[in-house]
């Protein structure tokens, strides 16, 4: 280009080539007012750079401590508060996405066109996925008591809202054209959900709920910290009495079983929804 159309393009159109003012000091604005908010947080809550190096070197520490990590005399203890803590995350979970199902169907706006029940069912889930599971955990250990129950009930309620609205957006998500087929033979309304929807969302149904197993024998060990059973009982006693290389020892232990549960879901995965070419499998 010359000289000329150079400056004719700079004429019609300005901010091609250089942004305004405004914009300008409105970005720097929004960083000055970044740095400040961070500067304010850090003075709030008294971060200094000697309480971070003494941190660190307090967890240099523990970190000696722990090594060599070592069940002590409790390998029947730890074996059971993990077998504990599986059970739990995987039966909180099924519970979940059994419930979650019909409750993901009802919730999808091409199932359930009523839009004030889809919106108010929406909400309701946003509500419930606004509680974490150590608040229900707390509520449920004051209701039926201490103990894995607790536990398991924490669980499901905290995940069902969280896998309703997966499934909901997955049902969204489905291709028209084979419900429209199912349709086209005459099938009833039913019907073109169980063979033209489902189907569709299955595979992804299952793969999340199989996630959720993995995700959640890692929230329950911290369910255990207050008194809803599995491995976080155990290790909360250990940190109270500073026994690290227990502590040790049960984290590479539930460390081994998260990496089994993600093993075993990715062969359930296989075995059920199949592999597509290209897919490394585990």
């Amino acid at each position: 280009m010359t000289p000329e159309e150079i400056a004719l393009a700079r004429a019609r159109v300005p901010a091609a080539f250089a942004d305004p003012w405004h914009r300008r000091a409105l970005r720097w604005g929004l960083w000055l007012g970044l740095i400040a908010w961070i500067a304010l947080t850090a003075w709030a809550f008294d971060i200094t750079p000697q309480r971070i190096a003494n941190g660190l070197g307090n967890l240099g520490v523990i970190v000696g401590l722990m090594i060599p990590p070592s069940p002590g005399e409790h390998w029947d203890e730890i074996a059971r508060s993990m077998a504990e803590t599986v059970a739990m995350a995987f039966l909180g979970t099924f519970v979940a996405a059994l419930v979650a199902v019909p409750l993901g169907f009802l919730g999808a706006g091409n199932v359930v066109t009523n839009w004030l029940f889809h919106f108010s069912l929406r909400r309701l889930f946003d509500g419930f996925r606004g509680i974490d599971q150590l608040i229900w955990a707390l509520v449920f250990v004051r209701a039926v008591g201490l103990g894995p129950l607790a536990g398991v009930m924490a669980i499901a309620v905290a995940d069902v809202a969280v896998l309703a609205k997966l499934y909901a957006e997955a049902i969204e998500n489905a291709e028209r054209r084979q419900m429209e087929g199912v349709r086209a033979v005459g099938a009833k309304p039913s019907l073109v959900v169980r063979f033209g929807l489902l189907p569709q969302v299955f595979p992804v149904m299952l793969a999340q709920a199989l996630y959720f197993v993995e995700s959640n024998t890692r929230s329950a060990s911290v369910l255990g910290i207050v008194g809803a059973g599995g491995i976080g009982l155990s290790i909360a006693e250990r940190i109270r009495i500073r026994a690290w290389d227990e502590v040790a020892f049960i984290i590479i232990c539930l460390l081994v079983t998260v990496a089994v549960i993600d093993i075993l879901s990715a062969r359930i995965r296989v075995r059920l929804i199949g592999t597509r070419e290209g897919v490394v499998r585990h």
